[in-house]
């Protein structure tokens, strides 16, 4: 019998074992698939070029985090598929092949695997490709024409990506079968399950995973300035391993010690999962880890998201809070700026207000921009009862100032104490930022100063008087009827200068972040679905290693009944600890991203982590029945 047909019967043969790993890795390439024809499909085209580049920017950058969320997924499978075919390939030394006929044994079986889950994922992907879009045209609320159609340069970069990957684990799973020994492969689905560390050791990896946890999430809700941007980056650094170390010292440290407290151990079959979770939880850490940073990041993906969607409403309610804005150095030109408007359109409300324009060299502040200017504070007020914006601003004194500024989409600046404003050698402190369109897009353009009237009066010898005149019409679709009028009327003014902006209800240049939202989304369910078909699939292959230590306990007399309710502490375990470490981490994350982008998210937390929690659930009653089947428990 040829080598390929040897491993082809031994493929045929364990399919049913390895359906949980083919329909996982097909869901790796599925997903990575419909990102790629995305981007080649020239839907995005339709967005116009500005929001193409950046949707196409996006997704490259998530194309990128799926490719390396891919290689450790099919490291991870890959090593479950080694380490329980090294004992029944073992087999086959006795037959009198070598360990590289094994190895070439190996690689056949495996490239089978890789090839049905490549194909099988490309062939659903091309089917959910009109699907996918449609959910991601309506989630972003775009309107974008849609069609069936096959990218074969997706196809391609798709497979490149999955294979290139998944080559550099069956070469490493073939260099592992030449270089082991006939009791190494035997003794495969052993090797690595349980060491029994030293106390001591164990108290070090839980203070180091404690500490570098705390230390991280600490820092990640610490407010700053541009350092902000670092230390997120080291937070992350030091929540990953500090996870690690959690699962590989803290937790084992605890079940070793109620272990060791008989009362505890010998009530409620303790004895029989805890003892198991004991045994098995020095090779499964990794795993636990794994997952529970694949959930952290799902729940901040998702409250990303949300986010997104709020500050993309905030921006588009800030710049469409006035229709038509005139900056000129002239007072008292409302009435002829308001007669223009109103010969094509009805204003709905229109307000103005004095400002002072600085010379740049006479201000020193942390936020950079062309133009700097001070209104008085009883103008905002009155201008904010006019227009009817919410207005809770508190008045400031003769050394303080508030600031008025467009909303950010985000924002790695999140310190808001201590920031101050030197304008001609006097120093200002900040007591308020408002993010309330008081003076409307040109916010966008220009740093605004709220001082006290006094103030403002005092600094008028050193500032370029202007005003500032606000329009809202009842249409504001129709904007363009008015430009001329208003083109008409700054022509005749050539000795006051004006200058006027119209706002676009219908402009398009920031529809990539409703592209953004849904791509978040999108991402939430994969990274959640990733981690508990991990952990299913770790079950699901250990059960067949407890076959023979549940049949040893069922001829020792215990029933099914017992044996089910020990399997589903173990198992509960299996899900809980890395929900519970998420949950915890979850909090500091979604609170830092709050803060970067102004937006509460706390109730974004909550129904994440619900929505999880019914996940990760729906796969432990589902691992329960798989595993009393896979492990052969009778009645």
């Amino acid at each position: 019998m040829s080598m390929f047909k040897l491993a082809f019967m031994n493929f045929k043969n364990s399919m049913r074992n390895y359906l949980s790993l083919i329909f996982s890795l097909a869901f790796t390439v599925l997903v990575l698939y419909n990102f790629q024809n995305l981007i080649s499909s020239g839907v995005l085209d339709r967005l116009g070029t500005h929001n193409a580049e950046y949707v196409e920017m996006i997704l490259q950058i998530i194309t990128f985090v799926l490719g390396c969320f891919m290689f450790f997924f099919v490291w991870y499978s890959t090593n479950v598929f080694l380490t329980k075919r090294k004992k029944e390939i073992g087999i086959y030394i006795f037959t009198g092949l070598t360990n590289e006929r094994i190895g070439k044994l190996y690689v056949i079986e495996t490239l089978l695997i890789g090839g049905l889950a490549l194909t099988l994922g490309l062939v659903f992907g091309i089917l959910t490709t009109r699907l996918f879009q449609m959910m991601i045209s309506s989630l972003s609320d775009l309107s974008i024409q849609i069609g069936f159609q096959i990218s074969f340069r997706s196809i391609l970069i798709t497979s490149a990506i999955y294979g290139a990957i998944y080559m550099i684990f069956v070469i490493k799973g073939y260099v592992s079968i030449v270089r082991s020994s006939v009791l190494d492969m035997i003794s495969a689905a052993k090797q690595n399950e349980y060491v029994h560390e030293p106390k001591c050791f164990l108290i070090v990896k839980a203070i180091l995973g404690t500490a570098l946890t705390l230390s991280g999430c600490l820092l990640a809700v610490k407010e700053g300035g541009m350092e902000v941007m670092r230390n997120l980056l080291l937070s992350v650094i030091l929540v990953v391993v500090g996870i690690y170390f959690l699962f590989g010292g803290l937790i084992p440290l605890i079940f070793q010690t109620c272990s060791k407290h008989k009362k505890f151990l010998y009530q409620k079959e303790r004895c029989l999962w805890i003892n198991n979770v004991i045994f098995r939880i020095r090779k499964n850490y990794r795993t636990y880890a794994m997952v529970s940073v694949l959930l952290l990041c799902s729940v901040t993906a998702l409250a990303a998201a949300f986010a997104m969607q709020a500050r993309y409403k905030n921006i588009i309610h800030f710049r469409n809070m006035y229709t038509y804005q005139v900056l000129g150095t002239q007072d008292g030109l409302n009435s002829q700026i308001l007669s223009s408007i109103e010969q094509d359109n009805d204003v709905k409300l229109h307000a103005d207000t004095p400002l002072l324009i600085f010379d740049p060299s006479l201000i020193e502040t942390l936020y950079k921009n062309n133009i700097y200017s001070a209104v008085p504070y009883s103008r905002i007020k009155q201008l904010a009862k006019e227009t009817g914006i919410p207005f809770n601003l508190p008045e400031p004194a003769d050394n303080e100032f508030i600031n008025l500024s467009n909303p950010p989409l985000m924002s790695f600046i999140t310190a808001k104490t201590d920031v101050t404003l030197t304008l001609n050698h006097k120093t200002y402190h900040q007591i308020a930022e408002s993010y309330e369109p008081y003076l409307g897009i040109f916010e966008e353009q220009m740093s605004f100063y709220v001082m006290n009237d006094t103030e403002y009066e005092r600094l008028r010898a050193i500032g370029q008087e202007a005003y500032l005149y606000n329009y809202q019409i009842h249409q504001p679709e129709q904007y363009q009827a008015s430009t001329d009028e208003l083109e008409s009327l700054i022509a005749s003014n050539p000795s006051q200068p004006l200058s006027y902006v119209a706002v676009d209800p219908k402009n398009s240049d920031i529809e990539w972040i409703k592209v953004l939202f849904s791509v978040c989304l999108f991402m939430f369910l994969v990274f959640v679905c990733a981690s508990g078909s991990i952990l299913f699939m770790k079950l699901y292959n250990d059960a067949f290693d407890d076959r023979a230590k549940y049949e040893v306990l069922q001829k020792l007399g215990f029933s099914k009944e017992t044996l089910r309710k020990a399997i589903q502490n173990e198992l509960r375990f299996t899900y809980m600890a890395p929900f519970l470490v998420m949950t915890a981490g979850s909090y500091f994350a979604v609170l830092s991203l709050s803060k970067m982008m102004q937006t509460p998210l706390f109730s974004i937390n909550l129904l994440s982590v619900l929505f999880i929690f019914i996940i990760l659930y729906f796969c432990y009653r589902i691992s329960i029945v798989i595993y009393i089947r896979n492990s052969q428990i009778r009645s």
